[in-house]
């Protein structure tokens, strides 16, 4: 790959030992966020797309409950 895309983290936090990264990306001259969880086994996209950090983060954070409950 001769020109890899990296994550542009804006912010980061840990929430219930998933920590939690927010990216921003640009496409088609908007920005969008992605949230990336990261925990002891791996590393997920939580939540692919959201117009706002706030959106990501609560979407984050929603993702993590859901799989807590499992």
């Amino acid at each position: 790959m001769i020109d890899p895309d990296y994550p542009n983290i804006v912010l980061a936090f840990v929430y219930r030992d998933f920590e939690i990264k927010i990216a921003r990306d640009r496409w088609q001259g908007e920005d969008f966020f992605t949230a990336w969880a990261d925990y002891s086994l791996g590393s997920a996209v939580a939540v692919p797309y959201a117009m706002t950090t706030k959106l990501a983060i609560r979407n984050a954070k929603r993702w993590v409950d859901r799989r807590m409950r499992i």
